[in-house]
């Protein structure tokens, strides 16, 4: 298994995943200027393309033949640009909470964010370290956990012990190559590719997920040859700690029957809806 974060995260959605998986976890690369990754000495070369040749580069240091990526956010996006560039590399896909391209235009159902976000690079630009200051200041902060219950997550569902790393990793990423990570994803688009992926693959989507709407995903599973579907009606963009028993027993159960083909795994319909109980 290779995990493919999303922008801006250096692991924290995996925690129970990771666990969950055991010895079939094997690599968790951090992106450029993420977590242990030093920030790119072009800052230009952040790109969904950059990131997937990057996937690649990892696979060969660790004499990985080929992996099944797992991608949460815009991680979906470059599990998909991985497919496309090193298809031989790829051996199965789970998309979680992501859509294939244009993530910008349907942001919280509107397409604001990709139209000010030029705007927003701009302002970056002309005064970074106070941009860069404020957010280690700020990010880091119970009052940021309060702020992302209220515009996202489902306060009610997650430990706030397993958010804060999101937060606590936001915080320590430079403001310009996150706008510029962003405007890349935002302009990135796999899905003329959907129709063509023919390794398995499963999409998991959060029935409450405001930054990638589950229509995006529902869209994606349709288009994509012979996908499994789980959605997960009260679950938001971090599905995978807010309901980690579902998504990960549908991982397993995937990849048991999917990948390794076994005769006596637990049977699962291609299409699931589930409240989560």
């Amino acid at each position: 298994m290779l995990l493919c974060d999303g922008i801006g995260c250096d692991g924290y959605v995996w925690r129970y995943l990771r666990r969950d998986l055991g010895p079939r976890f094997g690599l968790h690369p951090h992106y450029r200027g993420h977590g242990r990754t030093a920030a790119p000495r072009d800052p230009t070369r952040v790109t969904v393309e950059d990131l997937a040749d990057d996937l690649v580069c990892v696979l060969d240091d660790a004499m990985v033949e080929d992996a099944v990526l797992i991608g949460h956010s815009m991680g979906v996006q470059v599990a998909l640009e991985t497919f496309r560039r090193h298809r031989s590399r790829v051996a199965g896909l789970v998309l979680v909470c992501g859509a294939p391209g244009h993530p910008l235009r349907t942001f919280k159902g509107s397409s604001m964010l990709e139209e000010i976000l030029p705007t927003v690079q701009r302002w970056v630009h002309r005064v970074p370290s106070v941009i860069n200051r404020f957010t280690r200041f700020v990010l880091p902060t119970k009052l940021a956990f309060e702020v992302a219950s209220r515009l996202e997550i489902r306060r009610e569902l997650i430990d706030p012990a397993d958010f804060m790393p999101y937060l606590e990793g936001m915080a320590r990423i430079d403001a310009r190559l996150f706008v510029a990570m962003l405007s890349s994803a935002g302009q990135h688009s796999a899905e003329d590719l959907l129709p063509e992926i023919d390794v398995p693959t499963l999409v998991v989507a959060g029935g409450r997920d405001g930054f990638t709407p589950p229509d995006r995903s529902r869209a994606m599973a349709d288009a994509i040859p012979g996908a499994e579907l789980l959605e997960i009606p009260n679950a938001s963009h971090t599905a995978p700690i807010e309901r980690p028993h579902l998504v990960d027993w549908t991982v397993r159960d995937f990849l048991a029957r999917r990948i390794d083909g076994l005769p006596n795994a637990e049977s699962m319909p291609v299409r699931v809806r589930s409240a989560a109980e």
